[in-house]
């Protein structure tokens, strides 16, 4: 499976608990913190939710 490497670029502030949470289920939480994840289809439902906070580049 392809890898992405997913990167917070915005704060989580004022977002909304499911955000905040989707976001701690990624691995992140600090603005520039980056992960690897698999491109599954649940990686992907959880970037569809947070995808104005995060930048997103596969491998």
């Amino acid at each position: 499976m392809t890898k992405l490497k997913i990167t917070q670029t915005r704060s989580q502030i004022g977002e909304t608990q499911k955000h905040r949470g989707t976001l701690r289920a990624l691995g992140l939480g600090k603005i520039g913190r980056s992960v690897e994840r698999e491109d599954t289809p649940e990686t992907l439902g959880m970037l569809r939710k947070v995808g104005h906070l995060v930048r997103v580049d596969g491998e």
